[in-house]
């Protein structure tokens, strides 16, 4: 079976891409997956931080990196597709070409949005983007406080734009900064953790959204 193919974007920069790839990585390769990671994002920091996985934690779980430039995607893509369970994209903020080749590419995007109204501004470009291209969509509440009114009026904004919205949402914690500091995924770091919970029911949620997409077609 071809991989799923799964791309992480957001136009705006800075609501945790890269830790969200990193970790639904970690999670998808300890349940017996095999995952590979592609970097299209030119600060490469989920190549950065799979160097420092290999050299300070080698007996982590296994995870391919392909770091490419985006214009060489699609041949990566088609390499990468026969070999693995799931393909992770990493995507750059800003580039249209490059996002946009990604979000085409995949089965799914997956786009994490914080508490804050310039996230909510740069979503719904990313999320047309995706309907362009008949990529499945799905927004992740990202870095969400424990308390506060914030979080429940981005929701229900979201929900008045029709938007879609995975049901798993990611709170700000301190475990998954820790756990890439470590080279590691938060389910190998602390994997008794709220933090691991939350990966790992964002994990299923994923793969279970794409698999009844599936069954529709």
């Amino acid at each position: 079976m071809a991989a799923r193919i799964i791309t992480v974007a957001q136009q705006k920069g800075g609501a945790g891409k890269t830790t969200l790839a990193a970790q639904l990585a970690v999670t998808w390769a300890r349940r017996k997956n095999s995952v590979a990671i592609v970097d299209i994002d030119p600060q490469r920091s989920l190549a950065a931080w799979h160097a420092w996985r290999a050299a300070h934690y080698p007996d982590g779980v296994a995870l391919h990196l392909s770091d490419v430039a985006g214009w060489r995607l699609g041949t990566e893509l088609d390499r990468l597709r026969h070999r693995f369970d799931i393909v992770i994209v990493d995507t750059p903020p800003h580039a249209e070409t490059d996002a946009r080749a990604a979000v085409r590419a995949g089965d799914m995007l997956l786009l994490p949005i914080q508490p804050s109204p310039m996230d909510l501004w740069a979503t719904q470009p990313t999320v047309h983007m995706a309907e362009t291209e008949n990529t499945a969509a799905l927004i992740v509440m990202n870095r969400m406080p424990p308390r506060g009114k914030l979080p429940d009026i981005l929701l229900e904004r979201l929900l008045e734009e029709g938007l879609p919205i995975a049901h798993t949402k990611m709170g700000n914690r301190v475990a998954y900064a820790a756990s890439m500091m470590e080279g590691k995924g938060v389910v190998e770091y602390q994997p008794s953790s709220t933090a691991a919970r939350e990966i790992g029911a964002l994990a299923t949620e994923v793969l279970a959204t794409l698999k009844g997409r599936e069954k529709r077609r």
